[in-house]
Parts: structure tokens; sequence; C-alpha cells
């Protein structure tokens, strides 16, 4: 079994970077022969890495330190008046938390999302080893939660399990149902179910300032960012 103190990491080239243009990115990658288990994969998510499909990466820019990894402390959150509203829109939804494989039916969902919400990006065109590769494989406890009215899955958020909390992977929705606001939802369902399991952080990945994709995050207050190698609360500014 990997550890902390075997593991070996490989940096990429120099690509263009994803979220800013005119800037280069270089990505470090855990070791793809590692065994990582749910204690290493959470050691690693504490560090400032993220899972996609079985690879471990965090950014490692030589110029650049945009991307900032962001966390709630689930005890310490209370929704503010737009989440409190996004609650009460979608008060004839029903959750179900189930274990991530590619159906047909998640697979529909989430190619009609990327043609739509995301078909100038790296993921278009969207394919089910795709959506298997990137959303299935590699976690050790990997769930979706569905996100259905009247029956029809009108979303669908990926989330991993950790020692000390959750770890929003991916969320996807209909595009009819933009008004929603599921991906603001998803957060505040997993919100919740960190609770209910005694776990204290919610992992939302990685914040740029100059990234408007990514200015929800920061709408989830107290929200704490790994600087310098701590985790510290954002001020409300920032």
């Amino acid at each position: 079994m990997s550890s902390l103190k075997t593991l070996v990491f490989f940096a990429t080239p120099p690509h263009d970077c994803s979220y800013l243009d005119d800037r280069d990115a270089t990505t470090m990658f855990v070791d793809p022969r590692a065994t990582v288990d749910k204690k290493l994969y959470s050691q690693l998510t504490a560090l400032g890495f993220r899972r996609s499909g079985s690879h471990y990466y965090r950014p490692h820019c030589e110029h650049c330190s945009a991307c900032i990894p962001v966390r709630l402390n689930v005890n310490h959150f209370r929704p503010d008046r737009g989440q409190r509203r996004v609650v009460r829109q979608n008060e004839d939804l029903t959750f179900n938390l189930v274990r991530a494989e590619l159906t047909e039916a998640y697979y529909e969902l989430y190619a009609r999302y990327i043609e739509q919400r995301h078909h100038d990006g790296d993921m278009y065109p969207p394919s089910r080893e795709q959506f298997s590769s990137f959303l299935v494989e590699g976690a050790t406890e990997s769930y979706f939660l569905e996100m259905r009215k009247n029956k029809t899955l009108i979303g669908l958020a990926v989330i991993d399990a950790l020692d000390d909390g959750l770890s929003a992977i991916y969320t996807v929705f209909d595009p009819d149902e933009e008004h929603r606001s599921l991906g603001t939802m998803a957060v505040l369902w997993q919100i919740d179910e960190a609770r209910r399991c005694q776990l204290p952080y919610l992992y939302l990945g990685y914040w740029i300032r100059e990234c408007r994709k990514m200015s929800y995050k920061t709408r989830f207050r107290p929200i704490e960012a790994l600087l310098n190698g701590h985790w510290q609360t954002l001020p409300n500014d920032g």
C-alpha cells in the first residue's frame, strides 16, 4: 500500500491553461501505479490534490498560483438569503445517493450538459468512455447524488467520501432546468450530508479569483483556502 512518504510524482510539460487566457499551466500527478486508498486520498486532498478518474493531481505552475484549493467547515456554514431561496425552489425534488456507475440515463444527462454548457471546453465532445474514466473509475468511495423531478432525472452530482469530509467532484444538470441553480443545490445538499455523517469538511476543488465560472464557491461562507501550506478562512472580499 502506498503512503505519502513513498509516493512518486510527475509533472506535465507546460500546456494551455483551461481557465485563464494566455497562460501556460503545469500539472503534478501522483504516479498512476500507486495504490491510493481512502486514507491516502484524504491526506492528498488536505494537501490540495483533486481526483479525476484514476488520477490524483494538483496545479504546479512555475509563475502562477491562481488555483487555490478551497473547502467549507460545514458546522460553521449558514446559508444566505439566495441559498435559502434555492432550497425553496427545489422542494419538489427528490434526492437519492447511489453508488457511482455508468448507466444510459446518467450518460444522456451528462452528454446534454456538456454539449449545451461546455461545447467550447476540453470535455467536448462527450463520450461514454470519457464519462466512465472521469466520473466512475478510481475512487474508493464514490457516489452519485440523483436529483429527480417527478421521477425524471434532472441533476447528478459526483461525491467522494473522505476520512474528514466529502469532496464535491462534479455536477451536471438538465440545461432546461438552469433556473433551479442545481449546482448550488447540490453543494447545499452535500453540506447537510457531511453534517449528518459528522464529517467537518466539504472540499470544493479549486477557486480562481479571475474565473467567473468559479465565483459561486465564495458565496458559501465562511470558506477556507489552502494558502502557503495552511488552511485559513478567506476574508469576505476574498
